[in-house]
């Protein structure tokens, strides 16, 4: 995994993985036939050869990519804080995933492979347990003294099912966050010092994220877009609180971080071009997961006015391609101090910016 190698040699203070640390659904074969013609050798253990169901076999995803020395090399160097998302657990999983039509799965109750994922994403992350009321919490935040404060986010946990994501009313159908981690984001953020806010979110707030369909025909929807670009609805009502809220706190200076969509991008959240309008603008920056196969890009939702400010992904016709093609990103985030200015490159497999934005701090 040579992009660890490259995200070292920018000598980071600490890093952030946005999830997707393991994909527990994905067997690994030997080999693989990669673009132009070239063929991917990959090391195989048994507990990567096959989907993970046991806990051991999901034990053994995080053993595995520790056998690659940039990785290793990477861990020993630099702090870390990590969240987590589908792949450590099964592609897309919520209360709505059903497996009986899924060969590959002997075990099908969801509960309990999302249990023992959990466990062991819990056990091989750098994350302290959180407190007797909840010890598995996943989200949290960190102070960085009076320049930055960062929230992670958990976006798996809390959800309710998938669904078409276009009821009217908030009910445990559309949570996403939850209410509790809602409220907590939204007094952390109210009662934060620090000039940047940055919200490290597991899945991006304005793509569409497709999940098949519904049995009824619709589409199914796995992050907050609806694909509707008109008035708010399903999961996308929580972040009508969130953002409005902000606004009326005069909350300044909140900035997104997320990946899940296997290309890099930049987004501009504009309140004059959204179907709702109660908001102050905000970035959002996409970038990951690290080492896994490009697709994209995903169409935007207009409902909070993402603008595309720039993306690069895979040439139209191909997905799925391998770091032979250099399609994989990660972001990097720089804060001057005398001036506060918050500056983000999105960096290439070789360490390359192939974008970079500064954004001013706004007081007031």
């Amino acid at each position: 995994m040579k992009i660890y190698e490259a995200m070292r040699q920018r000598d980071p203070l600490f890093f952030i993985h946005s999830g997707d640390n393991i994909y527990a659904d994905g067997p690994i074969a030997e080999s693989v036939a990669a673009e132009g013609g070239q063929i991917w050798q990959n090391l195989v253990t048994p507990q990567v050869a096959k989907v993970a169901k046991t806990l051991d076999e999901f034990r053994g995803r995080y053993r595995y990519n520790l056998l690659d020395e940039n990785v290793r090399r990477f861990n020993a160097e630099v702090p870390q804080i990590w969240q987590w998302d589908d792949h450590e657990v099964l592609n897309n999983w919520s209360d709505s995933k059903d497996l009986s039509g899924d060969a590959r799965y002997t075990e099908k109750n969801v509960p309990l492979l999302v249990a023992r994922g959990g466990r062991a994403f819990l056990e091989y992350s750098p994350m302290r347990p959180f407190d007797a009321r909840e010890s598995q919490r996943v989200y949290r935040r960190y102070s960085y003294g009076p320049l930055l404060e960062l929230f992670v986010l958990d976006m798996r946990s809390y959800r309710g099912p998938n669904t078409a994501n276009l009821q009217t009313t908030p009910s445990a159908e559309t949570a996403f966050l939850g209410r509790e981690q809602l409220d907590w984001l939204k007094a952390g953020l109210k009662n934060s010092r620090a000039v940047w806010k940055v919200v490290a979110a597991d899945m991006p707030i304005g793509l569409n994220v497709g999940d098949g369909t519904t049995p009824a025909g619709q589409p199914r929807w796995e992050a907050v877009a609806n694909g509707e670009p008109g008035a708010a609805k399903g999961r996308e009502l929580e972040f009508v609180e969130l953002l409005s809220y902000l606004k009326r706190r005069h909350v300044r200076n909140v900035v997104w971080l997320t990946a899940d969509v296997h290309y890099c991008a930049a987004h501009y959240y504009d309140p004059v071009k959204a179907a709702f309008h109660d908001f102050d603008p905000f970035w959002e920056f996409v970038a990951g997961p690290l080492n896994a196969g490009t697709f994209g890009p995903n169409a935007l939702d207009g409902t909070f006015g993402p603008q595309l400010i720039f993306a690069k992904a895979p040439p139209a016709g191909q997905s799925n391609l391998s770091p032979y093609s250099g399609f994989q990103f990660f972001g990097e985030v720089n804060i001057h101090t005398p001036s506060a200015e918050l500056t983000v490159d999105l960096r290439d497999l070789a360490g390359v910016s192939v974008f970079r934005k500064t954004l001013h701090p706004r007081f007031g």
